[in-house]
């Protein structure tokens, strides 16, 4: 019986941990969570009075595991060129979204400043604002990548 090293039993779980993907059906689920989660964001304004931040929240939340449920599921034929294109999305996407939060805010400031002559401060942006670019970055980048390849 021969034992793996130590560095080998880490490769084989780095290996499963990147090659995750959830079944196709949940590609389905995904899009119906976030669906009904950005259907919910506009009828909150409509069915709560007042300050509403948990069901915002839950909202966000709710539109982020869908979208991230979308980004991870198989698609119906999956091989090497979906594989890359997937990978590719998900470089390209990390990389907008590092210059987005890097930008954004000074983008803000200076559009807020031009509008109002008060002036505003620089603000940076939310977690929620970041991850949504991101997801939604590297879904359309693969099926755009995937209709055209």
């Amino acid at each position: 019986m021969k034992k793996k090293s130590i560095s080998e039993c880490e490769r084989d779980q780095f290996n499963k941990l990147i090659k995750l993907r959830l079944p196709n059906a949940f590609k389905t689920v995904g899009l119906i969570i976030a669906v009904l989660a950005f259907l919910s964001m506009f009828g909150r304004k409509l069915l709560i009075e007042g300050d509403a931040e948990l069901y915002k929240s839950i909202s966000r939340q709710a539109l982020l595991i869908g979208l991230l449920l979308m980004s991870i599921s198989k698609d119906k034929i999956e091989d090497e060129m979906t594989y890359s294109l997937r990978m590719q999305s998900y470089g390209f996407a990390f990389i907008l979204g590092v210059l987005y939060a890097m930008m954004m805010p000074y983008v803000d400031y200076g559009v807020s400043n031009a509008l109002k002559p008060e002036g505003e401060t620089l603000k940076n942006l939310g977690d929620f604002q970041i991850l949504i670019f991101m997801l939604m970055i590297q879904l359309m980048f693969y099926h755009t990548s995937k209709r055209i390849g």
